[in-house]
């Protein structure tokens, strides 16, 4: 069940992929100012399930790291479910074009077989919310 407002402080995460695949980036933004606190990218080759699956990562990386006790936002369920399973199930073939891209999905799988959260990951409605604040605005 969602809820009417989003809850804050927060945490929203999103990914912007030029194709598929495509140009890849994503980026973590504080959800009711804007700021942002990461960005990583461009990629020369990647999918935007992969990248909102890195963000999320990122994000609850992140948010541990510093001790707060956000809740984080994504508005992919495909990263959702990803993260739930600690593991990336793209159909993506990994090949030089985006080795470095493969090796960060494969550091995210490894954080999050390791570690522990008590985040709370929330899909964003965007129907009720608009796009979520971490959106790279190219639709």
């Amino acid at each position: 069940m969602s809820a009417i407002t989003p809850l804050y402080p927060a945490l929203a995460v999103d990914a912007a992929c030029s194709g598929n695949p495509g140009v890849l980036e994503f980026r973590g933004v504080i959800a009711d100012t804007g700021t942002e606190v990461f960005r990583r990218g461009p990629f020369k080759q990647g999918t935007n399930n992969i990248g909102e699956f890195l963000a999320l990562v990122l994000g609850l990386a992140y948010l541990k790291k510093y001790n707060l006790p956000w809740v984080i936002y994504t508005d992919s369920v495909t990263a959702l479910a990803w993260v739930r399973q600690k593991q990336c199930k793209s159909k993506l073939v990994w090949g030089k074009e985006n080795q470095d891209l493969f090796l960060m999905v494969r550091k995210a799988e490894q954080w999050l077989r390791q570690n522990t959260w008590k985040t709370d990951i929330r899909k964003w409605e965007t129907t009720l919310w608009g796009e979520i604040p971490a959106d790279f605005g190219r639709k």
